[in-house]
């Protein structure tokens, strides 16, 4: 478990579904992200970042201390193996709207990337968002990454005319104090 001044990020349990399964479900939150879930692609998505978990990465539940509600979604991960980040740590989040613009996907995935650098040996951690997504590109700079020159693609799991096809790559090295 990691523990910021207002949140506790760990691994999902079944309590959390509901709220994530909702976040999954939410067309404004998916907007940028892909298609809105039922309760079974959540699941399946759930278990795909679990996934993880054996080499010591994975998403969690980010949940507000002040409440215990589950608000967001976040982690580490590898790369798709399809797409150019393959293997590499990629960094995401989701979080719910209601929680938007408060600073908490920012401090949540902070205490991640600090996470990272103390736990993998890794040179850099990436990120990829759709190019449209203003949002989270910005939240990327926030964190200290860079948009990777040469690092867009076009991700296999969308449509040739999807606009969420066209994918943009942000990067951040290890800082010189983790090394």
């Amino acid at each position: 478990m990691i523990e910021t001044a207002r949140l506790l990020l760990r691994p999902p349990v079944q309590a959390d579904h509901p709220a994530l399964y909702a976040m999954w479900a939410d067309p404004l939150v998916m907007a940028d992200l892909g298609p809105v879930k039922d309760a079974a692609a959540s699941a399946a998505a759930l278990a795909r970042h679990d996934g993880f978990r054996h080499e010591g990465l994975g998403f969690q539940s980010v949940v507000r201390k002040e409440d215990g509600a589950v608000i967001g979604f976040c982690g580490l991960k590898r790369g798709d193996p399809s797409n150019p980040i393959a293997g590499q740590v990629e960094a995401g989040w989701m979080l719910a709207r209601a929680c938007w613009r408060q600073g908490y996907a920012l401090e949540a995935m902070r205490a991640m990337l600090a996470w990272g650098w103390a736990n993998l040996d890794v040179p850099h951690i990436v990120a990829i968002t759709s190019r449209r997504n203003a949002a989270s590109r910005a939240m990327m700079q926030r964190l200290g990454m860079t948009y990777v020159d040469g690092g867009d693609f076009d991700h296999h799991a969308f449509a040739a005319d999807d606009p969420l096809r066209h994918i943009v790559t942000y990067r951040i090295n290890r800082p010189a104090s983790a090394a």
